[in-house]
């Protein structure tokens, strides 16, 4: 029987998690799922709404909720994670256990360039900051992050990525584990 692939893209906010991972599904005729998106579903609340009435802590508890639902799926798909998902609950092992981690660093100065003011109002930490605070928050959202972003299977750096690259990445990968 064939075992399901299931592509987790990390990194920080802005590092095109959703933008990438649905050119990627594309490429792999794979589903493409966003978990945040996957979040405002099962709590029938909008990501803002759920840190603005319920706090942070209730979100993280629904986010790694809806994480463990889809890991656990028999599915092969490729999910966009939250930018913070693998810094708690022990998200990043299980996100290792079940899936291929794909880690998307981006150079602080291109996400911060990606992060314009239409893009922020859905990002509550980012809401009613400057261009230096949102440069001042990405440096530290990195330093306290890296760490779990480090622990991917596979890590892509730069600007741009193509599917292309990722699916020789991925191919490399599943070699080594046969």
């Amino acid at each position: 029987m064939k075992k399901e692939l299931k592509v987790v893209l990390i990194g920080l906010p802005g590092s095109g998690k959703s933008t990438f991972g649905k050119q990627l599904a594309s490429t792999l005729n794979f589903p493409f799922y966003d978990l945040d998106s996957l979040v405002e579903e099962n709590s029938q609340m909008k990501i803002p709404d759920i840190f603005n009435k319920l706090g942070e802590g209730q979100f993280r508890a629904w986010e790694t909720e809806s994480l463990k639902r889809i890991l656990e799926s028999q599915q092969s798909y490729v999910l966009a994670s939250g930018g913070g998902c693998p810094c708690f609950n022990d998200n990043m092992d299980l996100i290792n256990e079940y899936g291929v981690s794909v880690y998307l660093d981006v150079p602080l100065g291109e996400i911060s360039k990606r992060l314009g003011v239409s893009k922020i109002q859905n990002r509550p930490m980012f809401q009613d900051l400057d261009r230096v605070e949102i440069n001042m928050k990405l440096k530290s959202l990195l330093s306290e992050r890296e760490y779990f972003y480090d622990q991917a299977k596979i890590k892509l750096s730069g600007e741009d990525f193509s599917a292309e690259l990722l699916m020789s990445e991925l191919i490399n990968l599943l070699k080594t584990k046969a």
